[in-house]
């Protein structure tokens, strides 16, 4: 009786252990790690004096009254446009960043890259460089230095999560207060909820999953190809000057070698596990280690740099007939690019525009329409507004409501004899106006006049006004 049992289609993972390296990309990483987890780490904690009624945090996301401030800008709920404009500049920035160096946000800034990163540091500190973690690994038995050497990373892996958990929720409460509420069991349990979350993924996700979720998770490697033509700057092998490939240069027919001695360097540093002598791949986030990695070969040997370099694929000709590749600048700077350039520019322009023309209050006027007039004791006629005002500064101000329009029209605010209302600090404050009319005068015996209402800050002359309409007796 045949065995009818399918194969097996799931492979189980083999872990990457890359090879530590140094070179002018490797730098550049450490780089913008540092300052990408500085941002991040530290940005909650910076002080800015919003007065006595919101945290003195400068950069804070309150949703409970859903505001968001940046330094000295705060962006309310019915501003909302200016968060959609910050993401489609973000969204243009990777199609032009995208289509004129490849991969680069994945290999130098992308959250996974820069904690995996991270993660792998902490690795190498305790365990050892790639050879070392390789026998580590392959070691069965679990003896007291392997327990000790695992105990001790994941432990520093956690509290990496438990740090990057904390920080986020510092985004959204004035970080000192939040802190001092979480280390005494105070804080809400939202704010726990989230830490332990983010520390969970960060461990697993920066730890364990890695190049996976790069590979399966990502959406991004599926798209990028659509943001890339041959003109694109990224990672590649140049195949004509290093095939045959071959490590020994001293035997018959050595001549006939290329300059690539096989000696998978460019292996064994790669954080995603791939060869990057087979061409193009998904997996590829252009982290450009493998040029740092051959490039120390090469100098070692005594050839040229550059057998793995960023390659644009129209420069393959010229380089394969022995010309140099045309500038750098004329991969970057071509119609593809500049259009994403003047698509970015103008939505960034637009958003500083509308940024600097707002005003600093703001009103919205809405007619009671049950009943739409009321027809007092002596014969006017009055109609009803909800006015909201919207306080924008740090500190109470006083507003002033008044109308333009018609002459006969006069304002009277609900609750006060005066034309003046306060209002908070950073809120809006909803104003019921009275508009009245006299006995037979035009707006009263008409149908529909218009006038507007204008308010005015006593404090320091600002003003917005709102266009509406007076209903008279024959609406």
């Amino acid at each position: 009786m045949s065995d009818t049992t399918p194969p097996s289609l799931y492979a189980a993972r083999e872990p990457i252990f890359p090879r530590r390296v140094s070179g002018k990309f490797r730098n550049l990483k450490w780089i913008i790690m540092i300052v990408t987890l500085g941002i991040y780490y530290v940005t909650p904690w910076i002080r800015w004096d919003r007065g006595p009624q919101l945290p003195d945090q400068a950069v804070l996301i309150d949703l409970a009254n859903r505001r968001f401030f940046f330094f000295w800008i705060e962006i309310w709920p019915h501003e909302f446009y200016f968060v959609a404009g910050l993401l489609i500049m973000a969204g243009l920035g990777l199609f032009l960043f995208t289509s004129a160096l490849g991969r680069v946000w994945c290999g130098y800034t992308c959250p996974q890259t820069v904690w995996t990163d991270l993660y792998i540091l902490v690795e190498r500190w305790v365990e050892g460089d790639r050879n070392a973690r390789l026998r580590l690994h392959r070691q069965k038995k679990m003896d007291f230095t392997k327990a000790r050497l695992r105990l001790t990373k994941w432990t520093l892996w956690f509290l990496i999560g438990l740090a990057t958990g904390g920080a986020w929720v510092f985004y959204f409460a004035d970080a000192p207060t939040l802190l001092r509420d979480l280390v005494t069991g105070q804080a809400h349990p939202v704010a726990y909820t989230t830490m332990l979350i983010l520390t969970l993924t960060t461990f697993i996700f920066g730890g364990f999953a890695r190049e996976q979720i790069c590979i399966y998770a990502c959406p991004w490697p599926r798209i990028q190809a659509a943001m890339m033509d041959e003109d694109t700057l990224t990672v590649g092998y140049r195949e004509w000057r290093g095939e045959p490939r071959g490590k020994h240069r001293k035997g018959e027919g050595a001549e006939q070698l290329g300059d690539c001695i096989d000696c998978m360097a460019c292996v064994n540093v790669c954080p995603m596990g791939i060869d990057i002598r087979d061409g193009q791949q998904l997996e590829c986030i252009t982290c450009a280690l493998c040029i740092d990695a051959c490039d120390d070969v090469m100098a070692k040997i005594g050839k040229p740099r550059g057998l793995i370099d960023y390659l644009a694929l129209s420069d393959e000709p010229r380089e394969r007939q022995g010309n140099v590749p045309r500038p750098i600048w004329q991969h970057v700077f071509r119609l593809r690019t500049m259009l994403y350039t003047g698509l970015w520019a103008a939505v960034g322009i637009g958003l500083v525009f509308a940024l600097f023309i707002r005003p600093e209050i703001e009103m919205t006027v809405a007619p009671v329409r049950n009943p739409t007039f009321v027809t007092l004791s002596d014969g006017s006629i009055r109609n009803t507004y909800d006015v909201r005002l919207l306080n924008k500064h740090g500190e109470d101000r006083p507003f002033r409501i008044t109308l333009k329009g018609h002459p006969a029209l006069r304002v009277r605010l609900e609750g006060t004899p005066y034309e003046t209302v306060t209002v908070p600090a950073n809120e809006t404050f909803l104003q019921k106006v009275y508009v009245i009319a006299p006995k037979d005068s035009e707006p009263a015996e008409g149908e529909r006049t218009p006038f507007r209402f204008w308010v005015e800050d006593l404090t320091n002359g600002d003003h917005a006004y709102n266009d509406t309409i007076f209903n008279g007796r024959t609406n």
